[in-house]
């Protein structure tokens, strides 16, 4: 395939189709305080609240109030903090001037519980029993270090619900205060950890699918930053995030943990997720343990491990979602399992058969990954899938072309891997496993398999996939190369539509399932990410894209 070597031209085609614990009990009926009404205040307040415009509660008849500087407020580990978590509701009310929510402590939501007596005696049952934490659209929250991180617990929710024009922040302040922070700088602080009550298979469930004593250790550290996660109720609603970013996240805890953008523990389907962006994480953009939420809309820039990661039963779905690895850094852009503390040599047909094991549904992903051989984790690839896992994605793209395959004959910067016995047997006589109508360009195409009699390459093409024949770095847009054509520099246009792509200088020969666009571009042609997210467009960003320069 013709070799071309101009990013500049992809860079205007990107650019341009882009134009961002503890145990205790739980006040269940709190009380919230008007903010802007002259209150006392003890544990970090204010001296004056009648002109303070930070958050304030009210608990055992004491008022607690963050300090305000005449732009930000501060609050100290005596407002709230691992040890010290909200059990009444909080409202975080965005400021003026581009004031910032400075949390010297973590901010942790409701109690943590380990046993199911002392939570039944608090009251908590499902989401929504616990404390809340509601916080409104263009506020930004920010921590000092990476040992400050934030825990929804279990019964407890958060809503965080910004808009196109005013998103929600989630940083350290070395990025909102200090400015301090490079573009791909990672570990300025912990990230955010939501554990709910839905299964995982971790716990023993009965043939109704319900559980007892349900309580697996979330990502954190030990201690009182211990929280846990688990039960059996896959609608459980642990709140709302619209219209928000996380950036530079990410600290390996003291149990050897690393902190992702966003873990999802058990979090259920009652729990809304749209437009979300990670920035700049040092593991995993989004990680599911279990669970059943869902997501639409989600973009993970910079990721330095595995952009979507899953395990231990999810069964929620992805619709729309843009991943671009940096140029030297990132491993997959998806790796899945589907059994928490998988082993070959274990049985897994009564789980797999209860369908306890990981179902995702992925429709409309775009994978822009880096070839590279090295990276914080990992090298860069695309799509992994193994440990009993039965996933379905369709009408979605990984373009690795960009650079030139570093890892050669090795085999690490894969389009598609598929493996593990569970999986590939389900792959070859069943109908769980769908890999339908998505296109692969990447100069090492796949890993893993076999399927049956076939290779996991032919195995895929008979089931309506097409793989670019990609020799070196060739650029996929329009503009540009004649052989390869997925992407173009129409504005608001991710991939060009499906009857105008080439591959392997021929029209893609399959059908999209239920759209007319591959990868990320919901259907109708609307940019979902203009407006709102970090690092993609002009006015946004602290540096062009790695492809532009």
């Amino acid at each position: 395939m013709k070799r071309v070597n101009n990013k500049l031209l992809l860079a205007a085609a990107i650019s341009a189709l882009l134009a961002g614990c503890d145990s205790g009990g739980i006040d269940i009926n709190p009380t919230t305080v008007d903010n802007s009404v002259d209150n006392s205040t003890s544990g970090g307040g204010s001296s004056d609240s009648s002109d303070n415009p930070c958050a304030s509660y009210e608990k055992s008849g004491q008022v607690k109030q963050g300090s305000f500087d005449g732009t930000h407020c501060t609050y100290s580990a005596s407002f709230v903090d691992s040890g010290n978590p909200l059990t009444v509701d909080l409202y975080i009310p965005a400021l003026d001037n581009g004031g910032v929510h400075i949390f010297e402590g973590s901010l942790f939501v409701g109690n943590n519980y380990d046993d199911d007596a002392t939570m039944a005696a608090a009251g908590i049952t499902e989401g929504g029993d616990g404390a809340k934490l509601t916080i409104e659209a263009g506020s930004t929250i920010a921590f000092p270090d990476s040992s400050k991180f934030i825990v929804i617990n279990r019964g407890s929710q958060i809503f965080a619900v910004g808009t196109a024009t005013d998103p929600i922040t989630f940083t350290s302040t070395s990025d909102a205060i200090d400015g301090t922070v490079a573009f791909d700088d990672v570990q300025q602080w912990g990230g955010m950890v939501i554990n709910g009550f839905g299964i995982t298979n971790k716990c023993a469930y009965d043939g109704n699918l319900k559980t007892s004593e349900c309580h697996v250790l979330a990502e954190g550290a030990a201690g009182k930053d211990q929280s846990n996660y688990g039960g059996d109720n896959n609608e459980d609603n642990s709140g709302q995030l619209e219209y928000v970013r996380v950036k530079h996240t990410g600290a390996e805890v003291a149990n050897g943990d690393e902190l992702n953008g966003i873990t999802f523990s058990a979090v259920g389907s009652g729990t809304i997720v749209k437009n979300l962006q990670v920035y700049s994480t040092y593991d995993d953009g989004i990680e599911m343990f279990g669970g059943a939420v869902s997501f639409e809309n989600y973009v993970a820039l910079y990721v330095r491990d595995d952009a979507i990661d899953i395990d231990e039963g999810w069964q929620g779905s992805i619709t729309n979602a843009l991943v671009i690895q940096a140029e030297a850094d990132g491993n997959h852009c998806i790796e899945a399992d589907g059994i928490g503390s998988y082993s070959d040599s274990n049985d897994y047909s009564a789980l797999i058969a209860a369908g306890l094991n990981s179902r995702p549904t992925i429709n409309g992903l775009t994978c822009i990954i880096s070839a590279q051989a090295g990276g914080t984790h990992d090298p860069g690839a695309g799509w992994r899938f193994r440990e009993g896992i039965f996933p379905k994605i369709t009408n979605s793209m990984v373009v690795a072309s960009l650079t030139a395959d570093e890892n050669g004959a090795e085999g690490s910067n894969y389009c598609l891997r598929v493996e593990s016995a569970e999986t590939l047997a389900e792959a070859e006589s069943g109908s769980e496993v769908q890999i339908e109508s998505n296109i692969f360009a990447c100069e090492d195409k796949t890993k893993g398999g076999p399927v049956g009699a076939d290779s996991l390459e032919d195995w895929a093409v008979a089931n309506n996939n097409v793989f670019a024949d990609v020799t070196g770095a060739v650029d996929a847009t329009a503009m540009n190369s004649t052989e390869l054509q997925l992407l173009e520099g129409t504005p608001a246009v991710y991939s060009i539509d499906t009857a105008n792509m080439r591959v392997n200088d021929a029209a893609v020969a399959i059908s999209p399932i239920s759209r007319a666009y591959f990868g990320a571009l919901s259907q109708g042609g609307t940019d979902w990410t203009q407006g709102w997210t970090y690092g993609l467009h002009e006015g946004s960003r602290a540096q062009a894209l790695w492809f532009e320069q």
